[in-house]
């Protein structure tokens, strides 16, 4: 068969437009499966709820060693699960001693009253804080409390359903402030301060690992979240309060603000 040259040529000139189209079309694909295979996805961004440089740098390490010292424990520990009840669960993420109601746009936020010395991170970072502020309180001071296995079960429950979302530090910051108000406020049980001090978060609802841990860091190590006391905390994106903001303000940890009252 002979290939009639001129008068493919001749096709050609006749629907270049459909040619020109086909050929770019085709292009196009080839360039983009070699940016695809070159380059990759694009990186999701990173964010953060609190400034790094608070953070002590042992923080992740204290979490890893803790896990290694209590592996074999945990093999045969079974998760807490959520018993059948017929009260209504409690979600709102507060803690006072007394109601506040205020209208959307009514609060101000209160800051943190500056030390008189700048403060030095480090320095609370090698006494055991996990968090270093910039109103530390030198004289904080808690003594050692021992938890009864029930007491443990329940505190570690309150720990996630409180402020499940901010993983070890969060429920260290929670586990500090039902330790304070055992230690300052006289409560002898962990039932007594969720009910005196109006914890609402779920004691039904399971726990986890991070809370655990939280809980032996603050109760059987005596360590501390922050180098303060804290009594009261609430979520502002859930409630407006007046009366958290006229407390004493320590930190903010992922939304979550921390308070002491002010005098003794």
């Amino acid at each position: 068969m002979v290939i009639d040259i001129p008068k493919i040529i001749d096709s050609i000139k006749a629907h270049k437009n459909i040619v020109l189209f086909v050929a770019s079309l085709v292009l196009a694909v080839a360039m983009i499966t070699l940016i695809v295979i070159f380059c990759g996805p694009a990186p999701k961004a990173q964010t953060a709820s609190h400034p790094a440089s608070q953070f002590t740098p042992k923080a992740t390490e204290a979490v890893s060693t803790r896990e290694q010292a209590t592996a074999a424990a945990k093999a045969t520990e079974k998760q807490t699960e959520a018993p059948e009840t017929t009260e209504a669960e409690q979600t709102t993420a507060e803690a006072t001693t007394q109601p506040a109601t205020a209208a959307p746009g009514d609060v101000v936020f209160a800051t943190a009253e500056p030390a008189a010395d700048p403060a030095d991170y480090q320095a609370q970072w090698d006494a055991g804080y996990l968090v270093a502020i910039d109103n530390p309180d030198t004289s904080y001071a808690c003594y050692h409390i021992d938890l009864t296995d029930e007491d443990r079960e329940l505190l570690e429950n309150l720990c996630y359903g409180e402020f499940g979302t901010g993983g070890f530090i969060g429920a260290a910051l929670i586990a500090q402030a039902v330790k304070d108000a055992m230690c300052f406020d006289g409560y002898t049980s962990i039932a007594q301060v969720i009910k005196e001090c109006r914890y609402d978060g779920s004691t039904t609802s399971g726990t986890s690992d991070e809370c655990r841990q939280a809980v032996r860091y603050i109760f059987d190590d005596d360590g501390s979240a922050v180098q303060h006391r804290i009594l009261y905390m609430y979520a502002p994106y859930l409630v407006n309060s007046s009366f958290h903001e006229s407390q004493n303000f320590i930190l903010s940890y992922q939304q979550i603000r921390f308070f002491d009252r002010w005098g003794a």
